[in-house]
């Protein structure tokens, strides 16, 4: 059984049939749409670049032909561990051997005066949006409550449709605790060339408006109102552990679990936003709310819960468009963990690499319109080995020989 029918669930039960097991899977969802991939959602979909068709993991007819139990708009109220059973909203119980919990997360809600889910757009399912995109269509001013990466994304979208944005972040930088400031300064810089009136360093008090249906803008904590036609809320996610707490599973910022995606529970497995995993890579556990993991980590899940010794090391990835700005991500640096960043190529241009390094080692890259280069960077984190920084910046140097000479 697989609880969660998005991009982690439905991709765990193509992995089960690719390992040959044949028997029953049946796979749970509360949304009334069949899988789909989320990061459409805040990009090309968003922007009108795509149809809906693209963004569904597989064909409509792709779960009958794989026999595989598809059941949308349902919700599971519960786990029974010691049963090896799940209640139902409809009332039905069922059985499982294995069970895994693809549940992902949810949208931050904004504990503000004025700011209930009537008023606010948030970004989270496929209706949020489509509901999203129509409303851009005929606003004039939105107000992006959070710069994290919902918030520039939707930012770039509003002002790709002509839509004048204001972002509030309450960090100096956009993005600042994920990327540090060397390299939060190119987002920054990216949104106002474009247009954006982005203020940092603010703190939202109340989202305005008479109509309880439709807010008018923001006031800040000093007093200053943001108007706007539209507020958008991207404050951050939290995975959803309801059912795996109710369960009695170790719970710590996500369901925690081993490097074989295994719970403290043997019959249950968790993927995606809500796995809080240990990385043996990394040597510690961390919770990634990226499309890369749901849809790397179900090979592994399949595996395990066949009884096949399997484990998911790989290095954390992502990626974003906005604008001009395309950027992939590979690695993993905590907030400060780093004690330099090495740009290699143009920062002016958007052309770039950026290294986050500690001790002379790469911890993470990414990438700046500069592409076939995700193998390299990932090569020389792997590593472990210490690279000369000023070699690394060398763009007459290639990648690939960096790990011929150690640093000085």
């Amino acid at each position: 059984m697989i609880i969660g029918a998005m991009l982690a669930g439905a991709k765990t039960a193509e992995a089960l049939r690719a390992e040959g097991f044949d028997g029953r899977i049946v796979l749970i969802g509360d949304e009334a749409e069949r899988p789909y991939e989320r990061p459409p959602l805040s990009k090309d979909y968003l922007q009108g670049k795509s149809e809906k068709e693209k963004i569904y993991v597989h064909p409509e007819g792709w779960y009958a032909e794989h026999n595989v139990d598809l059941r949308r708009g349902i919700r599971v109220t519960g786990i029974d561990p010691s049963a090896h059973r799940v209640s139902l909203d409809s009332g039905e119980p069922i059985g499982y051997d294995k069970l895994l919990l693809a549940t992902g997360s949810s949208p931050r809600i904004l504990t503000l005066p004025g700011a209930n889910p009537e008023r606010v757009f948030m970004l989270r399912r496929v209706e949020d949006c489509e509901q999203l995109k129509t409303a851009l269509a005929t606003a004039s001013r939105v107000a992006m409550v959070g710069a994290g990466w919902i918030g520039l994304e939707v930012a770039a979208a509003a002002r790709a449709a002509g839509v004048e944005v204001t972002a509030l972040e309450t960090s100096e930088l956009p993005l600042l605790r994920v990327l540090g400031r060397e390299v939060a300064e190119v987002f920054a810089d990216l949104h106002r060339r474009h247009g954006v009136d982005l203020r940092c360093g603010v703190h939202v008090a109340k989202i305005t408006g008479d109509d309880p249906a439709r807010a008018t803008g923001v006031l800040l904590a000093d007093g200053t109102h943001i108007d706007a036609d539209m507020v958008v809320v991207g404050v951050g996610a939290i995975p959803n552990t309801q059912l795996a707490e109710a369960a009695g599973l170790v719970v710590d910022n996500g369901v925690q679990v081993d490097e074989h995606l295994r719970s403290s529970d043997p019959d249950i497995y968790a993927a995606g936003d809500v796995a809080n995993q240990f990385n043996p890579r990394l040597g510690k556990h961390i919770r990634v709310e990226h499309w890369a993991n749901a849809l790397n980590q179900p090979a592994i899940a399949a595996k395990s819960m066949l009884g096949i010794d399997a484990v998911y090391d790989l290095l954390p990835y992502f990626f974003s468009d906005q604008y001009e700005l395309g950027m992939e991500y590979s690695g993993y640096v905590e907030p400060g963990g780093y004690d330099e960043v090495v740009f290699r190529g143009d920062r002016d241009k958007l052309e770039f690499i950026a290294f986050w390094m500690k001790d002379h080692k790469v911890l993470a890259g990414m990438n700046v319109n500069i592409w076939d280069e995700t193998e390299h960077i990932r090569t020389l984190i792997e590593s472990g080995q210490q690279i000369d920084s000023a070699r690394l910046a060398d763009i007459g140097t290639a990648l690939t020989d960096m790990l011929s000479t150690p640093a000085a």
